[in-house]
């Protein structure tokens, strides 16, 4: 057996940093999240911080809060498979950072058995309703900026 969790270590950390890659596509200025769901060793979709397809790419109001209408880096990950063949029913999220609540609802609710990230949010309710829902939370070390 430890050679399966060594291998899926090796994985986790290698997804992970495609997950800080991919935040890079973020035009958010206060916090560049990224996030893919992987099933099966396959991506199968992923995501990054935004505002809503059409709309300008700037997150922050002039007094630099995060317009109410920021789709979150998960949230977007999973919208995505929700409009494609793939189901996300048994997947993984990689996510650079914690899952806030509403996000973790919408984990509940698309099936994912498992969530990865790295930067650990100052608010863990989403942490803990995940928690509750029996879904594997592994934090990995080693933050990215």
């Amino acid at each position: 057996m430890p050679h399966n969790k060594n291998k899926q270590n090796k994985f986790d950390k290698s997804y992970m940093e495609m997950a800080f890659v991919w935040a890079n596509n973020s035009y958010c200025e206060r916090r560049k999240v990224g996030a893919l769901i992987v099933k099966d060793r396959m991506i199968i979709s992923d995501g990054y911080n935004g505002t809503p397809s059409g709309f300008e790419n700037v997150c922050e109001e002039e007094n630099n809060t995060t317009k109410p209408y920021v789709l979150h880096a998960e949230a977007n990950a999973i919208t995505k498979v929700a409009k494609s063949n793939n189901s996300s029913n048994g997947a993984t999220l990689y996510v650079t950072d914690s899952p806030c609540m509403e996000c973790s609802k919408l984990i509940i609710q698309s099936g994912i058995k498992r969530v990865v990230y790295t930067r650990e949010y100052r608010i863990t309710d989403g942490l803990d309703l995940l928690k509750r829902a029996g879904i594997e939370l592994v934090k990995l070390d080693g933050e990215k900026k």
